[in-house]
């Protein structure tokens, strides 16, 4: 039965793969068919396309081919007719440049026409020149002959007119510069001065070197001396002062040039009499009493210095010689109110010309700051003031404004120069010292002396307390023209020889005289 039917399957396989075949090779004779149909007609197509395309191709070829012509063409038109510009433009420029050419050769005559005529001229004008110098040397030759000098003779005289000419216009240039210049000095001097004096209000008492106490009785002299002398021995040895007893009713006076050693004795003093028991023991605690109470003072009195002028940054030593200045004078002039005095004077000058006025009042303070301990040190208040200065670190400012107050090295410093001015214009105020006759008469001769030895000054007078020196010359020696020059040398040298406060005037006096008489 499956043989049957594997048989069955395999006859109906068979049959189905004939059938197959068949069919498939009808498939392919059709489809052969249909493709050469389709290649004829693609081969028909192609060749249609292809004679359009060529008929487009020459078409389009002689289009091209014609517009090729017309660009060639207007090219040409274009290339010609900036050939023909450029012909033109060179046409022009030629013509142009032969137009310069013909204008330079005619300017190149004329230049060597004017050289020609020029040479023409000078030759003349050599000449001529040769005739002037022969005129004048005839001239010459004959203003020597008329005149008797020669020409160096004549360069001489005129010279020396020259000069004489030249002596009395410098004079009176010298006169007019310095009255101007005076003037202008003069007000901008008394303009910052005024302005600082009348900001410093400052009390002035003479004082001196010697301190008077009272007694309340005459008896209380013989306690004071004690028997054979011990309690008034014992007293001057403590304090280092002499106690004068005289016969000046109910008063004792006490002498030292020490000034702090003499108010020690003057306050132990005036303890001893308060208290009425004098003795040798009682008197020794009170000097020491009046020791600690009179250092206390002065070291108050530096601080005080100090605070009122605004300094910051002094040594503690500095302060305590400051305080002793309290106690000291200079020709009745208390030292530390003059010291605070110019540092007062100097600051405000040195703010008027925009100078720091810290350095110029600390300069002011410190400037006679030698005198607190000129008694005990050897050297003037100047050297020891300065020595102090340096030895407490102060600026190199400071100590040259110390060193240079009394003209005893030159002022190098607008500081230094405010504190000689304001010195000055302390120790000037009216009462603020005082001054012997001695001293007085000799400074007014040396400046009369100082006058009289040049030549032509017959006499000589200071006046004014020494602030003018009227001068009379010899009008036979000294001419007007002159007189401003001996004016200022004689200044000068009071300027250089002399120390004194403010100004002095130096005036010259010269007179002629005719006398006759009528017979």
């Amino acid at each position: 039965m499956l043989e049957y039917i594997l048989t069955g399957v395999g006859s109906l396989l068979v049959g189905g793969v004939a059938a197959g075949v068949v069919a498939f090779r009808s498939g392919v004779s059709h489809r052969k068919k249909t493709a050469e149909s389709a290649i004829g007609s693609a081969e028909a197509e192609a060749e249609r396309i292809l004679k359009e395309a060529k008929s487009a191709a020459e078409s389009k070829k002689k289009e091209t081919l014609l517009e090729a012509k017309d660009e060639i063409h207007r090219l040409r038109n274009e290339s010609e007719r900036e050939l023909k510009e450029r012909r033109n433009e060179v046409t022009r420029q030629e013509r142009r440049i032969q137009q310069k050419e013909e204008s330079l050769d005619r300017k190149i005559e004329n230049y060597e026409a004017k050289e020609e005529a020029i040479a023409k001229k000078q030759k003349e004008i050599d000449s001529r020149l040769q005739d002037v110098e022969d005129i004048k040397r005839g001239q010459f030759e004959m203003l020597e002959r008329i005149s008797g000098f020669t020409v160096e003779q004549a360069k001489d005289y005129l010279l020396k007119s020259l000069s004489e000419e030249l002596t009395h216009e410098k004079a009176l240039k010298i006169n007019e510069y310095e009255t101007q210049l005076k003037e202008e000095a003069d007000q901008r001097a008394r303009d910052l001065i005024s302005h600082a004096i009348q900001r410093v209000a400052a009390d002035q008492v003479s004082e001196t070197t010697v301190s008077v106490v009272p007694l309340p009785n005459d008896e209380m002299k013989g306690r004071i001396i004690g028997r054979e002398g011990r309690n008034i021995r014992m007293i001057e040895t403590l304090t280092g002062v002499d106690l004068i007893i005289d016969d000046t009713p109910e008063a004792i006076t006490l002498s030292g040039f020490d000034p702090v050693r003499r108010e020690i004795a003057r306050q132990a003093l005036e303890r001893l009499i308060s208290d009425g028991r004098i003795h040798p023991a009682r008197i020794e605690e009170m000097v020491e009493k009046s020791r600690r109470e009179v250092e206390a003072t002065i070291k108050s009195e530096g601080e005080r210095a100090i605070l009122e002028t605004g300094l910051r940054g002094i040594h503690p030593e500095i302060v305590r010689l400051l305080g002793r200045l309290r106690y000291r004078t200079s020709y009745g002039q208390n030292v530390l109110n003059h010291s605070m005095e110019v540092a007062f004077l100097s600051g405000i000058m040195a703010s008027e010309l925009g100078i720091d006025p810290e350095v110029a009042r600390r300069a002011g303070l410190l400037h006679d700051i030698g005198k607190a301990v000129d008694h005990e040190i050897e050297g003037s208040h100047i050297e020891i003031g300065v020595d102090i200065a340096r030895k407490y670190k102060e600026s190199e400012a400071v100590v040259h404004a110390i060193h240079a107050h009394h003209g005893d090295v030159e002022a190098t410093t607008i500081v230094a120069c405010l504190v000689q001015a304001a010195d000055a214009i302390s120790a000037a105020r009216p009462g603020a010292r005082r001054e012997n006759l001695e001293n007085y008469i000799k400074r007014l001769e040396k400046l009369e002396e100082v006058a009289n030895e040049f030549e032509g000054v017959e006499r000589s007078f200071a006046i004014q307390a020494g602030r003018e020196i009227r001068i009379i010359v010899r009008p036979e020696v000294v001419s007007d023209d002159k007189m401003a020059l001996l004016a200022r040398d004689i200044a000068k040298k009071i300027e250089d020889n002399l120390d004194y406060p403010g100004q002095i005037k130096v005036n010259l006096i010269r007179e002629n005289r005719a006398v006759d008489y009528a017979k």
